[in-house]
């Protein structure tokens, strides 16, 4: 299984409305199944994570930054990508907070452009009583114990 460090994006707007997308698997066993997740990918070679989450805020929303603001968790975790995948992922989350809540897709990669079903702005109590996947699933805690929500 192949190691897939990555920086994940906690994207706030000034009413606190957190940035998920909505992903299809497309290939392998989960084909079909969608979820929401936070935008980020995996480090190029030699990338920090840091200079990742830079890239990826630029890459998946149009957003350009010049440093991350603070890494509020760190976890470890095996999944599924949307290309099939299995990976073993190190990944570094980032709270970054925006000014507005306009996003632009205009870099995407020809897989996120299949991939990517919806973006959607959630409110903690939206997020809370959602019956739809989203990952990480301890999401609403996790900026909860950052003093966010």
């Amino acid at each position: 299984m192949r190691a897939r460090p990555s920086s994940r994006l906690l994207v706030l707007d000034p009413q606190d409305r957190l940035l998920l997308f909505k992903f299809v698997h497309l290939a392998g066993a989960l084909a079909g199944q969608q979820f929401w997740a936070t935008p980020g990918g995996g480090l190029d070679p030699g990338e920090s994570y840091e200079a990742a989450a830079c890239r990826e805020m630029f890459e998946e929303t149009g957003i350009r930054i010049d440093h991350p603001g603070p890494q509020i968790m760190q976890r470890a975790v095996t999944f599924t990508l949307v290309d099939g995948e299995q990976v073993s992922s190190d990944e570094r989350y980032f709270l970054i907070r925006v000014a507005h809540d306009g996003v632009s897709s205009t870099h995407w990669t020809e897989l996120e452009r299949a991939a990517i079903t919806a973006q959607r702005w959630w409110r903690r109590e939206e997020l809370a009583a959602t019956s739809d996947r989203v990952f990480p699933e301890d999401i609403t805690d996790m900026l909860r114990r950052a003093g966010v929500w």
